[in-house]
């Protein structure tokens, strides 16, 4: 990406020097910086808002209220892992994050998701349908409030911002429920085409709770 980026800029310099335009190349810099600082600084407050709020939720025990609202239906999606895992909750602690359009929050509780996910993974070398199925969800990125987008917004001085709500919500919920059917559908077809015999994963478990206790890590909690 850095040397993309490097390419469009020299590319921009040269041909405005060509076209005689290097001034107006060296200025649309220069306000693009400036621009930049300036919508950082708007997504401080909201990014701060939304955050806070989440620390809340997750206080108060409205966050275990969302896991088990939500509970038939990771139960379904996630049905390899138990119930009582903790890695529900943080499934729905990250659900609820990109619900809001807080991917910066999103991010650091799907990945500590996933850490609970591989410790209820038998073979320890690939990943499991759950850790497909939570990072697909992720990747669908389902808003409800798109908070980021609209503080990038109103950075910029967007008349009406709230517009892109709406189409927003569409398309999301369009990605997100594509996601999911996808993912099912390959998990079928994966374990139909590629099965993996019980034993050489309870071989594969055995040799990685080895180099866990060698490592003085985590053992294999799910044989």
């Amino acid at each position: 990406m850095n040397y993309i980026f490097y390419f469009l800029i020299v590319i921009s310099i040269i041909f405005g020097a060509i076209n005689g335009r290097l001034t107006n190349v060296v200025n649309s810099i220069l306000t693009g910086a400036e621009l930049s600082v300036k919508v950082a600084f708007s997504l401080i407050g909201i990014m701060a808002f939304w955050l806070g709020m989440m620390k809340i939720a997750e206080e108060c025990g409205l966050i275990k209220i969302i896991a088990k609202i939500i509970k038939p239906v990771t139960k379904r999606l996630f049905n390899e892992i138990p119930e009582e895992s903790p890695a529900i909750g943080d499934i729905a602690m990250n659900f609820s994050a990109n619900a809001f359009g807080l991917t910066n929050a999103a991010t650091p509780i799907g990945l500590k998701a996933m850490e609970e996910l591989q410790k209820e993974n038998i073979d320890k070398t690939s990943a499991s349908n759950a850790m497909c199925m939570l990072l697909a969800m992720n990747t669908a990125g389902f808003q409800l409030i798109p908070a980021t987008v609209l503080a990038v917004l109103i950075g910029i001085g967007y008349k009406n911002p709230t517009e892109i709500i709406a189409p927003t919500l569409l398309v999301t919920t369009i990605a997100f429920v594509s996601a999911i059917i996808l993912a099912k559908i390959f998990q079928k077809f994966w374990s139909e085409q590629n099965p993996r015999p019980l034993r050489e994963r309870e071989q594969l478990c055995e040799h990685s709770e080895l180099q866990m206790q060698e490592r003085g890590g985590e053992t294999c909690s799910n044989k």
